[in-house]
């Protein structure tokens, strides 16, 4: 048994070096240095190739190297390969401290402060009175969210395109519940899963539902905000602002809209990064896991995506 690391877009040197310490006794690759395909059983993959899967024809299990699953294209493992993903605990916390953080920034005009420090204009203002934040994805992070926000005195609905239950959130689900959703929302928080339903969601129908008022923060992916749709509703007027810590293309392109944009807050995507130590347990355990034939822990849905 042999473990790949096809992780491409950064240097993988001290992951690796992470893994074979708790793994001493397991081959571990990375994948330009693969020499025998035939022998892999698991694959630590973030945006592997297209063209590697057909090559791992003794494959068992993938574990994606991030919460979500959206950079591996599922539709090329065969049934019986296992999907895993990562779940950090310190993820949901550090997320929901940077969701109420933006929400308090918008709240209380901070943006526009700094633009006017920028100008030495002196004009005060009252913070905004909306105060019900709307979630679309009530998973581990997006309940995080709601707790956070809901002891700091903010009302929140959540959305999910299945029932859920919550003693904290006013819930909907399916497409009706999603447009009862939009209408009464003052800060819309994304934390949505990006399969191929969700690709998107973030457009000028489901935009021009919202109050004119309302902001947007989306820290899930950034497919699923279409990006013209969301720059004409800012440039005229019908959505107030929006705070943005995923994109299309990472790094952002110096030539993009969104930089110098008056309304939009942007960070790197770090909104929540995973601790590395974390990680690599989980990694490990999985693959000793799948080395005893016991059941592999975080595994995902197929059909569903995540």
């Amino acid at each position: 048994m042999s473990v790949l690391v096809a992780i491409t877009g950064r240097d993988n040197t001290k992951l690796i070096a992470r893994m074979q310490s708790q793994l001493p006794n397991i081959q571990i690759e990375q994948l330009d240095d693969c020499q025998d395909f035939a022998s892999v059983e698991f694959v630590l993959a973030w945006n592997a190739p297209a063209s590697l899967w057909p090559k791992l024809i003794n494959l068992k299990a993938v574990s994606s190297f991030g919460a979500g699953v959206d950079s591996i294209d599922l539709s090329l493992l065969p049934a019986h390969v296992e999907v895993v993903r990562i779940v950090d605990k310190q993820l949901a916390n550090d997320m929901a401290e940077y969701v109420l953080t933006h929400v308090l920034a918008q709240k209380l005009r901070l943006k526009e402060y700094f633009l006017k420090q920028q100008q030495s204009e002196w004009k005060p203002k009252r913070a905004h009175k909306h105060n019900q934040v709307s979630i679309l994805g009530f998973g581990e992070l997006g309940q995080a969210c709601a707790h956070r926000l809901v002891s700091n005195a903010f009302k929140v609905n959540a959305w999910s395109r299945s029932p859920k239950t919550s003693t904290i959130a006013t819930l909907y689900h399916g497409d009706q519940g999603l447009n009862d959703t939009l209408v009464n929302t003052d800060y819309l928080i994304c934390l949505l899963p990006l399969t191929s339903n969700t690709k998107g969601i973030i457009n000028q129908q489901l935009l021009k539902q919202l109050p004119e008022h309302a902001v947007l923060i989306n820290v899930a992916r950034g497919e699923h905000v279409v990006e013209a749709d969301l720059l004409d509703a800012l440039n005229n007027a019908r959505l107030r602002a929006a705070t943005l810590d995923v994109f299309a293309s990472e790094p952002l392109p110096s030539e993009h809209p969104y930089w110098q944009h008056p309304n939009i807050t942007l960070t790197p995507h770090c909104a929540a990064l995973s601790d590395l130590d974390s990680v690599v347990e989980q990694i490990a355990d999985n693959i000793l896991r799948l080395k005893a034939r016991q059941p592999l822990i975080n595994c995902i849905n197929k059909q569903q995506g995540y």
